[in-house]
């Protein structure tokens, strides 16, 4: 597949055979040269319609994706650069609304250079049509799934793509707000690339070409056919409880520990990533995000990888959340963190409220949130993902207010009170059922739940 397919191309070849349907274009504006009055742009239009064979920007229609109806918004970049004028925002005013009336997804397949020129501020202003669409459309529960195209700029990149839930690229697509005809000449091309998007968190994932039908089908799926609750691994080490605080702290920091991976792998048939704080960062390394699949129905997942988390990690995870909770799909976090990051450098990048932001969205969360602990349980950078009154751990993992060693500096104990310091912490998971902090312990697959759970795990 091409990046410089036309719309209907780009179209025929995502929807599933003889699905497509387009919608009945909106009745058209007919001042002489457009609202400027500029001279020769009717004559642009008729060359562009010529030449493509479409009447506007966009094609708009509803078509199923590998199994999932939606509604798709196609820019034809050779009508005016897919440009935003009027008209444009006649149709994907029109196409939005279509959504909401039918309770579809939206997908913006975006090729633009911007807003038209030659209709001035009236074309400009079409962006504020357009995010209040997006608006009315996140607030009935609809999921928007973008599809960066070669190129996305302007207007067109701050809105529909940008202000998407899920932002998918095309391999080297120029992405950027700046158009690459009105940028510092000194700029770094490699900044405009979705590539680049991906790193800096403001999109989620580049898709080849040859499958960007099956990853979009699959993200349309898990994110319109919820669960009812998220099911909840079981362990993947061993049964055996920790005889001794310090016990459990070794195993829950050794290195053939089972990890966030192998548990999701575990857990779902096949799953997809959010990845990007949307502010500038993200952490990959630090915070799987994403939503995978259970039984044909979608799940939410973030969880901690070992490592210290970074902000920009908690900020996808908050993300993450709130998406979920808007549309209706069940979370599971796993927590597995010494504790978050807390260098100069994290401090820098507002480590307190990016933290602060995953608290909050666990605490408001309407959906249900189903958290187990699966190897270090450090302080508020863990408690920040563990879902109040449904928060399971393994048997190697420990939970502390804070770390063993830490607590025997803050206490003026010598390093090699921490072992002692462990079990005055009661942080084994034994002790967190008694104490009430977790609601049980999940034992392997083929191990019989331990008595002292009381509740046997959803899923």
């Amino acid at each position: 597949m091409s990046d410089r397919l036309s719309a209907r191309q780009l179209l025929a070849l995502l929807a599933d055979a003889g699905s497509f349907r387009e919608l009945p274009a909106p009745p058209g504006r007919s001042a002489p040269d457009g609202p400027l009055g500029w001279q020769g742009y009717d004559a642009a239009r008729a060359r562009a319609a010529a030449r493509t064979g479409e009447r506007e920007s966009v094609v708009c229609g509803t078509a199923e994706v590998d199994g999932t109806r939606a509604v798709l918004i196609a820019f034809e970049f050779g009508f005016l650069g897919g440009s935003l004028g009027e008209r444009t925002g006649d149709r994907l005013v029109a196409a939005y609304a279509h959504a909401r009336e039918q309770r579809l997804p939206v997908v913006p397949l975006v090729a633009t250079g911007g807003s038209r020129m030659q209709e001035g501020m009236r074309a400009l202003t079409q962006l504020q049509r357009v995010a209040r669409e997006s608006v009315r459309t996140r607030e009935a529960g609809l999921p928007q799934i973008a599809v960066l195209r070669d190129p996305t700029t302007g207007g067109g990149w701050a809105t529909l793509g940008a202000g998407a839930d899920v932002v998918l690229a095309l391999p080297g697509a120029q992405v950027g707000f700046a158009g690459s005809r009105v940028r510092p000449p000194t700029a770094d091309p490699a900044a405009y690339t979705a590539e680049a998007q991906v790193a800096a968190g403001s999109a989620d994932a580049v898709v080849a070409p040859d499958r960007l039908k099956e990853v979009l089908g699959t993200w349309l799926r898990l994110l319109t056919r919820p669960a009812a609750a998220a099911p909840l691994p079981p362990a993947l080490g061993g049964a055996a409880p920790s005889a001794t605080g310090w016990d459990a702290v070794v195993r829950a920091r050794a290195a053939g520990r089972p990890r966030a991976g192998a548990y999701l792998d575990a857990c779902f048939t096949r799953r997809v990533a959010v990845s990007g704080d949307r502010c500038g960062g993200a952490d990959p390394d630090g915070m799987l995000c994403g939503f995978g699949e259970r039984d044909g129905r979608g799940v939410a997942f973030a969880a901690q990888t070992g490592t210290a988390a970074r902000p920009a990690g908690y900020r996808t995870a908050a993300r993450l959340i709130r998406l979920a909770d808007r549309l209706g799909i069940p979370v599971l976090t796993l927590v597995d963190t010494p504790g978050a990051a807390n260098d100069a450098a994290a401090e820098r990048e507002g480590a307190g409220a990016a933290i602060a932001e995953v608290f909050g969205a666990v605490a408001a969360a309407r959906v249900p949130v189903t958290t187990l602990v699966i190897g270090e349980g450090g302080s508020g950078g863990a408690l920040a993902l563990a879902a109040p009154d449904n928060t399971w751990a393994t048997p190697d993992s420990y939970f502390s207010v804070i770390a063993p060693e830490l607590a025997a500096a803050i206490l003026k104990r010598p390093p090699e009170a921490a072992r002692a310091t462990a079990d005055q912490l009661r942080l084994r998971p034994q002790d967190l059922v008694e104490l009430g902090v977790v609601r049980g312990i999940v034992a392997p697959a083929d191990h019989p739940l331990p008595r002292s759970t009381g509740r046997r795990p959803p899923g």
